[in-house]
């Protein structure tokens, strides 16, 4: 894992490090902790270098996941794990979506995941100061959009920085799984208001 680090950090994302992951899956380590570290390696080696690390580290973990649906299809294009039924806030969503905690350290965050035309209600993240939310998107093909404007279409590798105090929404596209990390930025007061569902008439209007 030290060597892993290393090597990202340096930018040295070809056969070299793709040996070393190998190496690292022989010795036990599973395709979450890999993502996990991948992810905190992010923060200080660079989102370039990180994501070349993930798609090696996608493929020397693909014989994880059966290809037999669209679901286990998709979990092949990531390296985060899919994770269980979003249950807790299936009431603010249309469609089925799904959670998996990645982080409980420092600031905790998950990797969430949308069937194709599934999305979430207009929310708003409220703060007094700070507070807010960020979006990466890790695969798949989805939208963002804030009240009053257009929407935005998220492809893997693309970041949405989120204001407090911010009416929107985010979802996939019709035609398309999608899965983005959600980090909460820590705020004073901060609390999620959920509001009504974004309707078909909007939705429909982004098209595929």
């Amino acid at each position: 894992m030290i060597t892993i680090a290393t090597l990202v950090g340096k930018g040295i994302i070809d056969s070299s490090l793709t040996h070393h992951l190998q190496f690292a899956k022989k010795n036990g380590i599973t395709r979450t902790e890999i993502s996990e570290m991948l992810t905190h390696i992010a923060f200080y080696a660079g989102w370039p270098n990180a994501w070349g690390a993930f798609r090696l580290a996608k493929d020397v973990w693909a014989d994880d996941t059966a290809e037999a649906n669209g679901k286990a299809a998709f979990q092949r294009e990531m390296i985060f794990p899919i994770g269980e039924p979003n249950t807790a806030y299936a009431k603010y969503f249309i469609g089925n979506s799904y959670l998996a905690p990645i982080s409980k350290e420092q600031i905790p965050f998950n990797n969430v995941t949308f069937e194709p035309g599934c999305r979430n209600n207009w929310h708003i993240h409220h703060a007094t100061k700070g507070g807010g939310q960020m979006l990466v998107c890790v695969a798949g093909k989805g939208w963002y959009q804030e009240e009053g404007k257009s929407a935005v279409q998220m492809l893997p590798g693309d970041v949405i920085h989120i204001p407090a105090n911010v009416k929107h929404w985010h979802g996939a596209a019709m035609d398309s799984w999608f899965a983005h990390l959600a980090f909460e930025i820590p705020g004073e007061n901060a609390s999620n208001e959920w509001l009504e569902p974004v309707t078909d008439e909007e939705y429909e209007k982004l098209g595929k």
